[in-house]
Formats: C-alpha cells, sequence, structure tokens
C-alpha cells in the first residue's frame, strides 16, 4: 500500500455536520482560482462543470498525468466574532444525486483540528521588497464593482515587483514554507467575492484533488501555461482578442508554452524565489530559457538529476496526448514539482529526529542517482523525486462533450507544439550542464 492511502487511511474521520475548515493552500504559485487546502494529501478549487466533466470523464491513459479526482464537496462562507473570514467545506447530501460525495479515502479533517484564517495579518515573513505590505493590506478594501475591483487588483500586481524572495522560517532545520504572494492574492479576491455574495448566496461546490506537492518538504513548482491558443470555444469576442494578444506578446506564440508562476528553494540563502505570471508573460525565449535553468538550479548548484526523470514524463505524456482524439486543452497548464530539500538534506533530519546538526561535508558531492526519478539510496518506496502534470481544465473540450457546439477533429497541435519545444529546451540544458 502507498504511503499517501495509508496516510489518508490513518487521517479519515466520518462526516459530521461539523465540516473542515479550508486552509490557505501556499503552494499555488500560478492561475487565478481560488485553491485551497483541505487535507495534507488533498486540496479543493471552485468546481466549473467543464473541469469537473474532464475528471469524470478523463481517458484511463492519461491518469497518471493528471492529479487524482477525489469528489465534491459543498462549501460555505462564515464570519465569526472575531471577524474571521471561513471557508468551512461539508458533505454534500445524498439528494444531489448529479455529483458524487466525497471519495472516503480522502483525508477528512475536522475543523476544530485546522487553524482558522482570516483576512487579517497572515504570521511574520520576511520579505525582500516591503510593497507586499502594502499590496496585502489593499486587498481589505471592498470596491462596489466586482468587474473593476479585478481590473484594478491587475493594475496594483502591475506595479509590484516580479521576481520576489523570502526568507523561510525554520522548524528543527526544516524550512517551512508557510505563504506565497500569489496564493495570498488568490485567497484575498476570493473571499472577498464570496462576502460580496454572501446575502445571496452562501453554498458553493468545490471539487477535491490530489495535493501533488504532499510529499516534499520545500516543493518546487514551476507552473507552465500550455499551447498556442488559451481562449475556450465559448469565449466572448472580447475575451478571445485579449488571449489572442497575450499569446502573440509571449512566448505562447512562437514555442507553444509560456512562464505562468514558480517558485524555487535557493538552499545557498535559505529562500524562496518568486516570479509570477506578468512576468513569464515579458520572457523572451532567452529570457524562458534562464528561467527553466534558474527552477533547476538551487543557488549553489543545477539539480542535473532532475532533468532526465522530467524528460521521460514529458515524452511520455506526448505520445498519450498524440494519441487523444478531439481533446483541446485551452488554457490549461503543466505542472513541474520537485523537492527543494536534496535527499541527503532530508534523511538527515529524518534520522535526527529534526535537530540541527552540521551538514555532511560530501553533501555537495552527491551522486546523481536518480536516473529513474528516485532520491539517491532512496528506493521507490520513498516516491518519485520529480512530478509532470496537466492541471486546470476549465476550458477543456472534445467530442464527447456533447453540448459544445465545436467538434475538434485529431490531436491538440498547440499543446503538442509546446511539449517539443520544452523537450528541447530542457535536453539542450541537459546536455549543456554535462560540458
Amino acid at each position: 500500500m502507498s504511503p499517501a492511502i495509508e496516510g489518508m487511511q490513518a487521517e479519515e474521520q466520518h462526516y459530521s455536520s461539523k465540516g473542515v475548515l479550508l486552509e490557505p493552500f501556499v503552494h499555488q504559485v500560478g492561475g487565478h482560482s481560488c485553491v485551497l487546502r483541505f487535507g495534507e494529501h488533498t486540496i479543493c478549487k471552485p468546481l466549473i462543470p467543464r473541469e469537473h466533466q474532464f475528471y469524470k470523464s478523463l481517458p484511463t491513459e492519461m491518469r497518471k498525468f493528471t492529479p487524482q479526482y477525489r469528489g465534491v464537496v459543498s462549501v460555505s462562507f462564515e464570519e465569526d466574532e472575531e471577524g474571521n473570514l471561513c471557508l468551512i467545506a461539508y458533505p454534500l447530501h445524498s439528494e444531489q444525486a448529479d455529483l458524487e460525495n466525497v471519495d472516503p479515502t480522502a483525508d477528512w479533517e475536522p475543523k476544530q483540528k485546522l487553524l482558522k484564517w482570516s483576512n487579517k495579518k497572515p504570521p511574520a515573513m520576511v520579505l525582500e521588497n516591503d510593497n507586499y505590505g502594502k499590496e496585502r493590506a489593499r486587498h481589505g478594501r471592498k470596491e462596489d464593482k466586482m468587474k473593476s475591483h479585478n481590473r484594478e487588483e491587475d493594475l496594483d500586481w502591475l506595479q509590484q515587483p516580479d521576481v520576489l524572495y523570502y526568507s523561510l522560517e525554520k522548524r528543527n532545520a526544516v524550512p517551512q514554507v508557510k505563504h506565497n504572494p500569489w496564493s495570498l492574492k488568490c485567497h484575498q479576491q476570493h473571499l472577498q467575492r464570496m462576502k460580496e455574495n454572501a446575502k445571496h448566496r452562501n453554498q458553493y461546490k468545490f471539487i477535491l484533488l490530489e495535493n501533488l506537492t504532499w510529499r516534499h518538504t520545500v516543493p518546487c513548482v514551476l507552473d507552465l501555461k500550455m499551447g498556442t491558443r488559451q481562449h475556450g470555444d465559448d469565449a466572448s469576442e472580447e475575451k478571445k482578442a485579449t488571449q489572442i494578444r497575450k499569446c502573440q506578446q509571449s512566448t505562447s506564440a512562437s514555442i507553444g508554452v509560456r512562464l505562468c508562476g514558480m517558485q524555487v528553494y535557493q538552499s545557498d540563502s535559505g529562500q524562496l524565489m518568486f516570479m509570477n505570471k506578468y512576468h513569464g508573460r515579458k520572457l523572451t525565449l532567452p529570457g524562458f530559457k534562464e528561467a527553466l535553468f534558474q527552477f533547476f538550479h538551487d543557488g549553489r548548484r543545477l539539480r542535473r538529476e532532475l532533468l532526465s526523470p522530467v524528460l521521460r514524463r514529458l515524452r511520455e505524456m506526448q505520445a498519450v496526448l498524440e494519441a487523444c482524439e478531439s481533446y483541446r486543452f485551452y488554457s490549461s497548464s503543466l505542472l513541474i514539482i520537485y523537492d527543494g530539500e536534496r535527499p541527503r538534506a532530508r534523511h538527515r533530519h529524518r534520522h535526527r529526529g529534526g535537530e540541527e546538526g552540521e551538514e555532511d561535508e560530501d553533501d555537495e558531492e552527491e551522486e546523481e542517482g536518480g536516473a529513474f526519478g528516485y532520491p539517491c539510496g532512496g528506493g521507490a518506496e520513498e516516491g518519485p523525486m520529480v512530478d509532470v502534470r496537466m492541471i486546470d481544465f476549465a476550458h477543456t473540450t472534445c467530442r464527447h462533450y456533447g453540448e459544445d457546439s465545436v467538434v475538434h477533429e485529431g490531436q491538440d497541435s498547440g499543446y503538442i507544439f509546446g511539449l517539443q519545444n520544452l523537450i528541447t529546451i530542457i535536453s539542450q540544458l541537459e546536455e549543456h550542464s554535462a560540458d
């Protein structure tokens, strides 16, 4: 039995009226949908019918390249006596036959076990740019119209630095990731929208998905927007024009992929580096290649042992997508995830009970023995050291979606074009690192 299943079974609780208090998911680096932590192994996000349909009808051969789907919950917006804005997840009632209840293996944690989160000031964190505090405070202001509110959000973020550095707190010598600027932006916006709508609606459906970062101590996450086209078939003319312009002005048009967000741990300084989507849109091809190099670099050296497993995974994904008839993955992303804590450091923390100690002298001489995607000296039971998954299917379509007015033939050439170029760039990185 896998550690993930064992962990979920150990955490499993009977459903009750108490529900689960949802927490911010601190490893969200891109996208605009609010992603929340449901449990150690599970996240949740607002249910979009098209994305829900995709997960329920997912072809078997694609399952290894997407997060595991774990069902649907009902989420309520609540405000306590102290003014904390809370989102509470409850099981769906059985009479809602159109949507299934939560997978019983999902890690259901009673809300009294979790800390509350709110629109109040989060725990202190060393930030290299003090404008972040002003930005966070600005999120508390209520706008009269949501459209102008969203436009102001984007304009304000465009004035922020595109690359930020955070010094991580350490507990028992292990770095702790508490927040990141993009996830906070998404949470504040979502809470604001729900608060404004609270008088008219207080029940929302969220889907539960596998938390792809759960096994990592310091997850390094790269979010890549894939394909040469981002607008869905149902997009308005205004939306279509906006998305086409974004593609033309970024690497999406030229290579079928652009950076949408990134967090990477730099072990030399003990900092996380963040890049947001606005930075990604401005990157030229050389800039995109440099960003990929930075993602696989830990501040001391290039993590060469990660490149081969990533390439193998991308090639497997390409073969599967080339066989997918009529699918179009418009505006979906590709996640690449690995642990910023190198295997020997993780081993040292486990066996020393988390106590601080001197690093082994030969840490820097560590062999790149992860040719099969496993940590050096670890074995398969520790799980892959790197993961590559497709996410975000709100605009996906295929011939099986009967209500769609447009039916596409053949493979998603724009997405595959992006995969091919990504494979080429990472292959070049691997070749140059060997010189």
